[in-house]
């Protein structure tokens, strides 16, 4: 792989939370009842944590001489409360994923403070999956 395409990959990413931000928006107005009310603050707390996940990635497309991008994919309307977090938990966890390998791709292509850029992310991600299984008893 080279640069441009490990930066269109970054702003496939980007989408991605921009998805995560108007999913939780959403979650956050939406999903109701006590059982519900701690995974709600943390979700708030997620939130903000997706929109400077956001302003990394665009900042390190930037860096790299990409353009980010402004697209935000389809997003789903799931109000129900253990349906909407299992939403969540899905694309958390696949954001993790793709995490993992942006480290390690930047890693490869000699870009180490990318990565390292990157690494707070992935850890935050990380945290975010463990607070929504443990929300859906996972």
């Amino acid at each position: 792989m080279d640069q441009q395409g490990f930066v269109t990959l970054l702003n496939e990413d980007l989408q991605s939370e921009y998805r995560s931000i108007v999913q939780y928006t959403q979650h956050v107005a939406t999903v109701k009842g006590p059982e519900y009310q701690n995974i709600i603050e943390e979700l708030k707390e997620h939130l903000g944590q997706e929109l400077t996940h956001a302003t990394t990635l665009a900042e390190q497309i930037a860096f790299l001489g990409g353009v980010p991008t402004v697209t935000v994919p389809e997003i789903p309307n799931v109000p129900d409360g253990a349906e909407a977090l299992a939403l969540d938990l899905d694309l958390e966890t696949t954001q993790l994923e793709r995490y993992r390998e942006r480290v390690a791709q930047a890693n490869e292509l000699g870009l180490p403070d990318v990565a390292e850029a990157l690494r707070p992310l992935l850890q935050q991600t990380q945290d975010h999956v463990m607070d929504l299984q443990g929300a859906l008893g996972k």
